[in-house]
């Protein structure tokens, strides 16, 4: 009996077409993020690190925010100082129990300039070189970046920055998220890099009211917890761009379901050449890390 040309066009598409599973979002290029700039290496959310970072294959500078009392964008993992890793205008150490009583919301970013949050280094990571430096500004970061860049005669980097918040937060640590997201978005158009970003957040709220105001924005889901895809995205009520889990929480499935979905894959934070390697196997759209001086290692097997 013969068969229709019409069906066999049709079982040659079924069989030899690529599965849905290796259809994914289409980026530039794949995204390696230093993460604080490279807090491997220098201490981390400072302008020597950002820099830093610049001399290696990174393509996005991950960074976080936090609000100063004079309304100042300030980059810095936490709303306080931090012991251990910050010293008083004094010299003296930031001990545990003041540390959280140190609020970035409370200082104007003058007075944020007085604590060295570098010569102490990092217990947790061993090559980081100290060095006496502040919590900087975002402004000042760009600015900063941009020189740079044009110096080495490379692009400008993507930054992808975290907008640090919490509902206890609100009005003690941070502003709440409406004044938050309108500081962010004013000085990223101040700063014409309205191009070159990616907000994310493990709040969902400021992420729900950036999608309100500015649809067009590129959005990153931070996930840390053990729910479903389908559970945080409800949560978030609507589709990101990138999601991006604790790299341990990732398993390919997931990869797949969210690249059948549209939407990237940018794990956070990896840092040894195993995992990197393993990642990008699986097929990672990114990868964040602290170690950006790995990254040529990586590239060289793929």
């Amino acid at each position: 009996m013969k068969i229709k040309s019409s069906l066999l066009l049709t079982l040659a598409m079924f069989f030899f077409a690529k599965p849905a599973d290796a259809q994914k979002p289409i980026l530039p290029e794949f995204d390696w993020q230093g993460h604080r700039g490279c807090r491997g290496l220098l201490p981390e959310n400072t302008i020597p690190a950002f820099l830093k970072a610049l001399e290696y294959p990174v393509t996005t500078l991950e960074l976080d925010l936090a609000v100063s009392k004079d309304r100042q964008l300030i980059i810095s993992h936490d709303p306080w100082m931090h012991e251990g890793i910050c010293s008083k205008p004094d010299g003296d150490t930031v001990t545990k129990s003041e540390a959280k009583q140190l609020k970035i919301f409370e200082m104007t970013y003058e007075e944020i300039k007085g604590f060295d949050c570098g010569s102490h280094g990092n217990p947790r990571f061993p090559q980081q070189k100290p060095m006496k430096v502040y919590k900087p500004s975002f402004r000042d970061i760009v600015q900063a970046v941009k020189t740079w860049t044009s110096e080495l005669a490379r692009p400008l980097p993507q930054f992808n920055i975290e907008i640090k918040s919490k509902p206890a937060w609100d009005n003690v640590y941070t502003p709440e998220p409406e004044a938050f997201v309108d500081l962010l978005l004013e000085e990223i158009e101040e700063l014409g890099i309205e191009k070159n970003v990616c907000i994310q957040s493990f709040d969902v709220r400021p992420l729900q009211i950036l999608h309100r105001k500015k649809p067009d924005i590129k959005i990153a889901l931070l996930i840390e917890n053990m729910g479903s895809i389908k559970s945080n995205l409800e949560k978030l009520g609507f589709q990101p761009a990138i999601y991006s889990p604790y790299y341990k929480l990732l398993r390919r499935r997931h990869i797949r379901k969210l690249h059948r979905m549209g939407i990237a894959v940018i794990p956070w934070t990896v840092n040894t050449v195993k995992a990197m390697k393993r990642l990008r196997k699986k097929g990672v759209d990114g990868i964040i890390t602290d170690y950006p001086n790995l990254i040529e290692e990586v590239e060289k097997d793929q």
